[in-house]
């Protein structure tokens, strides 16, 4: 999850970088993978056939989605290609936290053959607020789900065999068709993934406070704690240690070394994590790199761009960019090129920022 905008990269802080992946408050967690799904109960279904109870011997996905969710806008039609080439399954999205339901209607209808599944609106009492629905306490909130979209897919003895974002759905959807899906591997994994979200949870707590106090060491501290206690934790907070070298306690030496690091051998298989750390140092909204910085952007963009086999926009616009800051017009106006390629047909073709920077890369080529 990178930059705000339909290429889905964003400028991240260093605590931001932990927000993204932390639980709720609390951590009341009774609902997992392995466990009853909870009762269907909507105020109203607006589209489809209704659902009043899941059925045992059928299968489900309930996913969860708002009208102000730019994410789910992008997922929706996901869905549809999903339950098209599954109808053995019902697909039912539940519009949940919304200010105003009156919305909801409109927005399904503007939606179209984009949304052709079953849609249905939360129960939410008279006068309370939009996340005190009962889809929403019984499924999201019992989950320790505090983001949307989020997609629950239901066996046929109406079990929870997955809870994820919905565009990683296609695998255990397949496999759970075709009679492959471990549910039990499924919920351990699970398990780990909200031990692990509990501790970005406290770590977060504890980087608040550091950043608060306006000490940068601290959060060097408690970022070195946390890797030391589990080193797997450092593809996670990597970026994060980087930008207080880098920004915070501003030691170009370190930091670079310890970038060379992340992109050499904690982040080297992963493209989203290295696309995230060049767009945190090119980004044009981000604080003016050196040159160290500028080459290490460009290393982490080229590798990112090599694992997703030219094939990502998002990853090309931030390759084009640190082409350009390393001093490379004509190598950045290509690889821009290549980007606006891959935007066609996709919610990236409109971004504005895609189409200034080529127009931009065009005129630092063109002979004067």
């Amino acid at each position: 999850m990178r930059r705000r905008s339909v290429i889905g990269k964003r400028l991240v802080t260093i605590v931001g970088i932990l927000v993204l992946g932390a639980a709720p408050r609390g951590w009341a967690q009774p609902l997992g993978v392995g466990d009853p799904a909870p009762a269907i109960e909507v105020k109203e279904f607006v589209k489809g056939t209704p659902v009043s109870s899941l059925e045992k011997g059928k299968r489900y996905v309930v996913e969860f989605w708002a009208t102000w969710c730019g994410p789910c806008r992008v997922s929706i039609p996901h869905l549809t290609e999903l339950q098209k080439k599954h109808p053995e399954f019902t697909f039912i999205g539940v519009s949940v936290w919304e200010q105003d339901q009156k919305g909801v209607k409109p927005f399904v209808q503007q939606m179209g053959d984009k949304m052709a599944y079953t849609v249905a609106m939360d129960d939410v009492p008279e006068g309370a607020h939009g996340n005190e629905g009962k889809m929403a306490k019984a499924w999201m909130q019992a989950a320790g789900q505090d983001g949307i979209p989020t997609a629950f897919l239901i066996d046929r003895d109406s079990t929870i065999a997955w809870i994820g974002h919905p565009m990683g759905l296609d695998q255990p959807l397949e496999k759970l068709a075709a009679g492959t899906w471990d549910v039990s591997a499924a919920r351990t994994q699970y398990q780990k993934d909200q031990a692990q979200r509990r501790k970005m949870s406290e770590l977060q707590a504890k980087l608040t406070t550091a950043q608060q106090s306006g000490d940068p060491h601290q959060m060097l501290t408690a970022l070195d704690q946390a890797i030391a206690e589990d080193p797997a934790m450092e593809a996670t907070l990597g970026i994060g240690k980087y930008q207080v070298l880098a920004r915070g306690i501003k030691d170009p030496v370190k930091a670079r070394a310890y970038g060379s690091h992340l992109i050499d051998s904690v982040l080297k298989d992963n493209a989203a994590a290295l696309n995230q750390f060049a767009w945190m140092i090119v980004a044009p909204e981000a604080p003016k790199a050196d040159a160290g910085a500028v080459k290490l952007a460009l290393k982490a963009a080229q590798r990112a761009d090599e694992l997703a086999q030219g094939k990502d926009t998002g990853i090309a616009d931030t390759l084009a960019k640190a082409y350009f800051d390393a001093g490379s017009p004509a190598k950045a106006l290509q690889t821009q090129q290549r980007a606006v390629r891959l935007a066609k047909g996709t919610p990236v073709e409109n971004d504005p920022g895609v189409r200034a920077r080529l127009e931009q890369y065009r005129k630092a080529v063109k002979p004067h």
